[in-house]
Formats: C-alpha cells, structure tokens, sequence
C-alpha cells in the first residue's frame, strides 16, 4: 500500500484549553482537542478512501502520546498517515505538531458503517 496522508491546521482558541474543556487547569492545548484534530485528519483522510456515498467510518481506537504543551495562539497541524485497510477497517499513525515542533504521536482505528443504519441504530437505541 502506498502511504497516504491527510492534515488539517488549526490555532489554538479558548475554548481549545485545558482549563475550559475540563482536562486540567493550564491555560495550554488541551489532550481532548489534539485527539479531536487528529481523529478529523484521519476521518477526511478514510472518507476519501470510500467509493460508496452511503459510507461512512466511525472511531473505535485511538492511542496517543501527548509530549509537549502549547499555547493559546500557537498554529497546530494534525497529520493522520493511512497505514493499512481491509477495505473495511482503517489503521493509521496520527501526529501532532506546532511551530516547535512534534506534540503528539499515536495511532487511530476506524471501521466503515452504513451512515443511516447506523445513526439509526443510535437514535433508537434508548426506545426499548
């Protein structure tokens, strides 16, 4: 397989802080909001490998390593590299990094689903 990559960037707001989504109380990048950029990456990036409009992939893993603040303010890329897929499941490496450098490492797993019956699903599943 050839690798496939897909980014996104982003700055640093308020409401991207620790202190405002409640994963702490510094006014840095919260680990919630570096898995989100990276988990977004790693969506565009599996959507694209889809030839079925009603597809779509879900997350069902990821595993990151966060190593380094960063402040509000600073520019963000999240990269999320296609490592392997079966057509159905989707395994990729995500990464992080600012202006100084690597933030973040891990890896992420998605699976395709049938975006209707599976919204469907979770609609209904409290009507029991």
């Amino acid at each position: 397989m050839s690798e496939k990559a897909f980014s996104v960037n982003f700055k640093v707001e308020e409401e991207n802080l620790a202190c405002a989504m409640g994963s702490g109380s510094l006014m840095v990048l919260a680990t919630p909001a570096v898995v989100a950029m990276m988990e977004n990456a790693a969506a565009q990036l599996a959507q694209n490998e889809l030839d079925n409009d009603e597809l779509t992939t879900v997350g069902t893993n990821i595993s990151i390593n966060h190593i380094s603040p960063t402040p509000l303010g600073a520019s963000v890329t999240a990269t999320a590299v296609l490592t392997s897929s079966d057509g159905r499941t989707f395994e990729f490496e995500v990464f992080a990094r600012d202006e100084a450098g690597e933030i973040a490492v891990g890896t992420h797993k998605r699976v395709s689903v049938k975006a209707e019956k599976f919204q469907m699903k979770a609609d209904e599943k409290f009507n029991a």
